[in-house]
Order: structure tokens, then sequence, then C-alpha cells
């Protein structure tokens, strides 16, 4: 049996990060939530 996670960082950055939030418009909403709320890290 092999491991169901394993851990990338570019498939992290790909699917979660900064640009990838800014792709889509429900993606800036959150951005736009996070910052509202004052997060520091506002995606990865």
């Amino acid at each position: 049996m092999s491991f169901t996670y394993k851990p990338s960082r570019i498939r992290l950055a790909r699917r979660h990060g900064f640009r990838a939030r800014m792709a889509t418009r429900s993606g800036r909403a959150l951005i736009n939530r996070r910052r509202a709320k004052g997060r520091r890290r506002l995606s990865t």
C-alpha cells in the first residue's frame, strides 16, 4: 500500500496559490474576504 498524500509545493501553489485564486471570480472574492478579516496569509 502506498501513501495517499505526497506533498508537492508546486501542486499546492498551482491549486491554492495566489495566482490560482486571482484567476477566478470566486477566488478573488475569497482573497478579498481574507483581506477584510485581516489575515496575515492570504493564500499559500
